[in-house]
């Protein structure tokens, strides 16, 4: 086959890409929205989430990793939640230069509250969608999401994937 034709599947994946790219802006102007009434941006939202669903405290890079964001971005967003009162830092006992955050009350209450925000609105969005359509569209985001960690942890970098044929 051609290397410079995309398979049928190659199609797909690349259409799954693009609704992605497209879906992921859209969710971030909405949880922006969502996040407004609590005064948070969504990228702010994404840091407090990660340490409440962890139930514990996170390093940076553990909350980088968990929301697929950059350690800087993530690194320069909890230091203006230190700030705003909405998070601390305390040493971490396993590595002296990545202290561990945590959630602060006043964190954990804007937390709860955009999360009761996020309950009717992820509700009404998904009314009249197949659960077992949206389970489907998790597990392939979820192993796409899999294949390309793998690639740059034994790459660094973009490669292709068609030697991870399964999970």
């Amino acid at each position: 086959m051609n290397r410079d034709v995309r398979t049928p599947t190659g199609e797909a994946a690349t259409r799954v890409i693009l609704s992605t790219f497209r879906a992921n802006s859209l969710l971030l102007a909405a949880g922006d929205l969502l996040g407004a009434r609590e005064g948070l941006t969504s990228a702010r939202w994404q840091v407090l989430g990660a340490i409440a669903l962890a139930e514990r405290p996170l390093t940076v890079p553990q909350i980088a990793r968990r929301m697929g964001l950059t350690r800087q971005s993530v690194h320069a967003t909890v230091k203006r939640l230190v700030v705003d009162g909405l998070l601390e830092i305390a040493p971490n006992a396993d590595h002296r230069r990545s202290p561990l955050v945590d959630l602060t009350g006043s964190g954990r209450s804007r937390y709860e509250a955009i999360d009761r925000l996020q309950v009717a609105w992820v509700n009404a969005l998904a009314r009249g969608l197949d659960g077992s359509d949206l389970e489907t569209a998790a597990r392939v985001l979820d192993e796409l999401c899999w294949r390309l960690e793998d690639d740059r942890a034994e790459e660094g970098g973009v490669t292709t994937s068609a030697k991870k044929v399964n999970r």
